[in-house]
């Protein structure tokens, strides 16, 4: 029975993690046979999660959205403040959370139901937060350029570039990138027969064309590479940091955004990538304890402007 449990709970992640999964494919990820597969998608269902299946050739099974909410273990209200949080965490700019983050709210997306995807996006677009700090772009967007680069299929919308009129472009998606708090696709442009990066919150109306393509070599070293080329954007900032603090300490305001590597009882190295200065200056300066900075010179240079800033601010309120 406990087998049968966690091959039902291994099931349901394949399901959220591709569009449309043969059932021979299925079968052979989870090492069982057709017929049981079957019977695993029947227990999904039976728990209120929405799988289609179709016969023939071009046939399988895919997670649709639902009617309602299905049983995640989270109510209405939770579901959309976890979907509005990941987009946030999608967008602050730190290096290794875009993809993990794009992920998850991949997942979360599919499954909501309509009415629960408007408020999101609602929540989004009137909700200013130091992560999304660039332009607002629908979850729904989101997600479907992300599957479609994932799945390897054509992608047709339509694009409003800067003082141009609006154009629709058919384009084979590579990836995805957020830079600068903003998010861009990179993808080989078949009108113009050549790689373009476009900006997500002027794209519109993407939809998937069903037609499948071989990736083409990217004339770069990898997706962001490209972007920070074609938009002049700069390259993010390893920091380093040695804090006079415990472990658990430094974790309580650094959290997931950063690498924390105990020395000792007292002093950890803090490790954080990220595009701007600001947030590493903020994140150490919340921990409330002494640091030396290791790296890079520029990380040192703008804290050293941070303090002179504030000892400014205090001089003028001093007496003679």
């Amino acid at each position: 029975m406990a087998n049968t449990s966690s091959r039902t709970l291994r099931l349901l992640s394949l399901l959220q993690t591709h569009r449309h999964w043969s059932g021979a494919e299925l079968a052979d990820r989870l090492g069982v046979s057709e017929r049981t597969l079957r019977r695993d998608v029947d227990r999904l269902r039976e728990l209120g999660y929405p799988v289609s299946a179709a016969r023939g050739t071009d046939g399988g099974y895919q997670l649709a959205p639902g009617a309602v909410l299905p049983p995640l273990l989270l109510d209405d209200e939770e579901a959309v403040a976890l979907a509005v949080g990941i987009g946030d965490a999608a967008q602050s700019g730190i290096a290794g959370m875009q993809e993990a983050s794009l992920r998850a709210l991949t997942k979360v997306i599919r499954v909501l139901p309509p009415r629960l995807r408007a408020r999101v996006d609602a929540l989004r677009e009137m909700t200013l937060s130091v992560a999304a700090s660039g332009p607002v772009v629908a979850a729904q967007v989101l997600t479907v350029v992300a599957q479609a680069c994932r799945d390897q299929e054509r992608l047709r919308f339509d694009y409003t570039a800067r003082g141009s009129a609006r154009t629709e472009r058919e384009v084979e998606p590579h990836r995805l990138v957020a830079l600068g708090g903003r998010w861009y696709l990179v993808a080989y442009d078949l009108t113009r027969h050549d790689w373009r990066s476009f900006r997500l919150d002027r794209l519109t109306e993407p939809a998937g064309t069903g037609t499948r393509f071989r990736p083409r070599p990217l004339p770069a070293e990898n997706a962001a590479a490209f972007v920070r080329a074609a938009s002049g954007a700069p390259a993010p900032y390893t920091v380093q940091a040695l804090v006079h603090a415990p472990a658990t300490r430094v974790r309580q305001a650094v959290g997931q955004w950063g690498t924390i590597e105990p020395l000792n009882d007292d002093t950890c190295r803090v490790t954080m990538t990220s595009t701007s200065l600001d947030w590493p200056t903020q994140a150490l300066g919340n921990v409330g304890a002494e640091f030396e900075v290791l790296g890079p010179p520029e990380f040192a240079a703008h804290v050293q402007e941070w303090g002179a800033r504030f000892i400014r601010a205090t001089s003028a309120t001093d007496g003679p």
